[in-house]
């Protein structure tokens, strides 16, 4: 990289760092360096589960085949939609994050704010956010831009606000332990459905979840309950061909 590339580069990424008016650990190549870390270490078998949750309820919708990601980071989830048959493109507003993900994705990637998605309408059959919707400031706005890019709806994938790990997070964010949560809002499935019902007012959808993120000692890892570390939720729109 040049030294005038390098000083456009360092110039979007100081404007980025105020995206949202505050402190996003997603611009911090501390954190986002050693991101894809954390999925093949202690949170490999969570992977699994959080990807068997997301499966179950998007294959439920014939009509999709092609997605966009959202929120898309490094590519872990986005490399996977393949798997189940979903070709999939990947968005997202960090350059780190990218940065890793142009490496290890095949497929192709934007750098671009959720909140102003640079595609024509009904460019994708549907959206995804995994683990990335917590950090939207206005997150009505994201899932009106989301059903207009998406013709047939949105899969979530979030952090449960109804798990005991909520505790841990926050006390580890009280001690300065833990940066990633610090700006984020945690989620229930009643909570999300509150904010998808006030984004989507006068459309016909469809809402399925369902949670998992359960102790390995626990006689079911996936269930229709709202307690768990994560819960997988689809929005499938009914008012479209």
């Amino acid at each position: 990289m040049s030294n005038l590339q390098k000083q456009k580069f360092d110039l979007v990424t100081q404007n980025l760092k105020k995206w949202q008016g505050r402190d996003e650990w997603f611009f911090n190549r501390e954190h986002t360096d050693t991101y894809e870390l954390w999925y093949e270490g202690r949170y490999k078998r969570a992977e699994v589960w959080q990807k068997k949750v997301l499966a179950s309820l998007i294959k439920k919708d014939s009509r999709v085949k092609t997605l966009l990601e959202f929120g898309c980071g490094t590519t872990r989830f986005t490399r996977w939609w393949k798997e189940i048959g979903i070709e999939a493109c990947g968005g997202d507003i960090s350059p780190f994050m990218l940065g890793q993900g142009v490496h290890l994705f095949d497929g192709d990637l934007v750098l671009a704010d959720s909140h102003h998605m640079p595609f024509k309408d009904g460019s994708f059959d549907a959206l995804a956010f995994i683990t990335t919707f917590e950090y939207y400031k206005d997150p009505v706005k994201v899932i009106q831009e989301a059903v207009r890019v998406g013709k047939y709806g949105v899969i979530f994938g979030m952090m449960n606000r109804n798990s005991p790990k909520l505790v841990r997070r926050r006390v580890q964010q009280a001690f300065g332990k833990n940066p990633f949560y610090v700006t984020a809002t945690f989620y229930s499935p009643k909570t999300l459905i509150a904010v998808i019902d006030k984004a989507l007012k006068g459309r016909d959808y469809t809402i399925k979840w369902t949670t998992t993120g359960l102790p390995k000692w626990f006689p079911v890892q996936q269930w229709d309950m709202a307690y768990g570390d994560f819960f997988g939720l689809h929005v499938r729109l009914n008012d479209v061909e």
